[in-house]
């Protein structure tokens, strides 16, 4: 019975890929053996079909870790750029428990800030009781003077009023007694007029106490009690200021006792030390290392604490086998520390992106996945190898074939079959067959094959045994992708001056910017013109180098290095070997993508300078 997990359609490709590099390593193997063997030529190596069981199997290397992590990250804000030193760190590995002291930061910079901010405090202190005692001395000076000094001034200025009526009362008496002598004739007009005098004078000393009473209780009070409120109102603000800096002061002091306090790090719960170290990605050397003198910025983490019982695996999938992978698939792990103890996980996530990249690796990405540990053991610790096999579709009886036994022609899979002639000779067959899933070993195979067959297992030391049948020859991707790029040159050059040819009728010829071929009408009106032809005809240069390399690397780098290999070479076709072997510009054997895109830009040079691209002198409507 079959157990397939649903795959997606990039299978096919992983599937070509691996039977690729087969006949690659095939072939290999037949020129070294026909170089020892002379003449003998090599024998052929035969496999009897049968129905096994099947595993299409991913397999990668990993990382563990937890997926449940106690971080303890530095809460000592930097007083400087520079960060805060570690002292001391708990050596990784060590078990610990609830309480024990893992971390201790240099603090001698915030003791010292302590002390000075201490006498701040004190400082602060003084001006805040010196701010309130103003303040209520304003709201008594206030109260002096409404229930006291005001009631004095008002209480002698009426009893000068009383004096002053006292006496103009006395005054008028006296000038009454004297009128009365005056007219018996015992006083003269000189004592008379003096009595006027007198009363005159007590008469005005009363009206000036009258206006100094109307002047204290109307204007002098109003501008006593608005100098008050006004001194009451500065006290109160001051104080308030004086409150709220020394409250400041106080939080920064708390501040500072409280960053003394994380300079020490302490276990929240029992686990094993793990550092948090920090890797380059471009060569996995360590950027950070936690230990004894390292720096240490704000929130950044210094020591995990994993979770022993929920372990995990990263590991990192190539792009051609990520659309094979999906969640819930079944997981064999195998930890470099235990290789005889394979535990059992499954997929919980594939991420979407790839995993950062850095200037020195190759141009093929890779996605994280991450494996869950079934049931951990105690031993399996973060930072162990583990080699992860996923099983991507299982099968108890399937009738298979090494994948060596195969051969490709015109896109499709044929095998050698060995049988036995009816004079007992041996007869070898050509069969054409249909494949299923696939992995690096085997293929299943759905149609061609029967159990207890005879396949020759090196086919291509045995072509000439071969009897192919005619079949159509299958269009590269790479001309395919050229013809779609001359169309879309095509649509979107235009002459644009006069004296420009027309466009290129689509000569035969591997014409430059116009083909060629005779051009149609175009701008260039009658007469001799200087200008270009218009865009490049049938056979015209409208190739991407970068899109023919693309298309190169995706067909024949079987193993996804960025590069072609010897053998890689080797299982191309004729021509496109010999175009790829010259294009090996530094001769190391392999051929990268960038020599691929250098040599097409060459060739493409070569054809312009041969073809009829470029401006000159033109006949009308682009003709030579």
């Amino acid at each position: 019975m079959a157990k397939s997990i649903p795959r997606s359609g990039a299978s096919g490709l992983l599937i070509f890929a691996v039977l690729t590099v087969a006949a690659a390593l095939t072939g290999g193997a037949y020129y070294v053996m026909a170089q020892t063997s002379g003449d003998d030529g090599e024998a052929p190596l035969i496999h009897i079909v049968k129905k096994e069981s099947f595993d299409h199997i991913v397999l990668e290397q990993g990382e563990v870790e937890s997926s449940s992590n106690v971080e303890l990250v530095c809460s000592v804000k930097s007083r400087n750029s520079g960060g805060t030193a570690i002292l001391w760190v708990a050596d990784e590995g060590t078990p610990v428990k609830k309480g024990d002291k893992l971390v201790e930061l240099d603090q001698s910079a915030l003791e010292e800030e302590f002390k000075q901010q201490r006498i701040i405090v004190n400082s602060s202190l003084a001006l805040k009781i010196s701010a309130e005692s103003s303040f209520e001395q304003a709201i008594v000076a206030k109260e002096e003077y409404e229930t006291g000094i005001f009631v004095e001034k008002k209480l002698e200025i009426e009893n000068s009023m009383l004096e002053a009526k006292e006496q103009f009362e006395q005054a008028k008496a006296d000038l009454a007694h004297s009128e009365k002598l005056q007219a018996r004739g015992f006083e003269n007009d000189i004592q008379v007029a003096a009595k006027k005098y007198a009363v005159l004078k007590f008469s005005n000393s009363f009206m000036l106490w009258e206006v100094k009473l109307k002047t204290l209780e109307e204007i002098t009070k109003r501008k006593m009690l608005i100098g008050f409120e006004a001194d009451i109102e500065t006290a109160r603000a001051r104080k308030e200021a004086e409150i709220s800096s020394h409250a400041e002061e106080v939080l920064k002091l708390a501040e500072v006792q409280e960053q003394i306090k994380n300079c020490t790090l302490y276990a929240p719960e029992d686990g094993i030390v793990v550092h948090a170290n920090r890797y380059s990605s471009r060569g996995g050397s360590a950027e950070f290392v936690v230990e004894a003198g390292a720096v240490v910025r704000e929130r950044q983490t210094i020591v995990k604490l994993p979770d022993p019982t929920q372990m995990q695996i990263k590991a990192k999938i190539n792009e051609a086998r990520v659309p094979l992978v999906i969640e819930g698939m079944p997981v064999a792990i195998t930890i470099g520390a235990f290789q005889t103890k394979t535990l059992m996980g499954k997929v919980i996530k594939v991420n979407k992106y790839a995993e950062p990249s850095s200037y020195f690796s190759s141009s093929v990405k890779e996605y994280g996945t991450f494996i869950e540990i079934i049931d951990p053991p105690i031993e399996v610790r973060t930072g162990m190898t583990a080699e992860v096999r996923i099983f991507v579709e299982q099968i108890e009886k399937a009738l298979q074939v090494p994948v060596q036994a195969l051969h490709e022609f015109k896109g499709h899979m044929f095998v050698l079959v060995q049988t036995i002639g009816k004079k007992g000779e041996l007869v070898y067959e050509t069969r054409e067959i249909e494949i299923g899933a696939s992995n690096d070993k085997h293929v299943t195979i759905e149609v061609g094959l029967e159990v207890d067959d005879h396949v020759v297992l090196n086919p291509r030391a045995h072509l000439d045994k071969f009897q192919m049948p005619d079949l159509p020859d299958i269009l590269r991707v790479d001309e395919d992708i050229a013809g779609s790029l001359r169309e879309m040159s095509a649509a979107v050059q235009r002459p644009s001056d006069e004296g420009r040819g027309g466009p290129g009728a689509g000569g035969e010829g591997r014409g430059g910017q116009g083909g060629e071929g005779r051009g149609g009408s175009g701008r260039g009106g009658s007469g001799r013109g200087q200008g270009r032809g218009g865009p490049p005809g049938r056979g015209g240069s409208g190739f991407d180098p970068n899109a023919i390399a693309k298309s190169t690397l995706d067909e024949f780098d079987t193993d996804k290095d960025g590069s072609l290999s010897a053998e890689e070479i080797d299982a191309m076709p004729g021509e496109r070997k010999s175009r790829t072997l010259r294009a090996d510009a530094n001769s190391d054997g392999s051929v990268t993508r960038s020599e691929i895109v250098q040599a097409m830009q060459a060739m493409m040079r070569g054809r312009q300078q041969d073809g009829d691209g470029g401006g000159g002198n033109r006949r009308p409507g682009g003709e030579r």
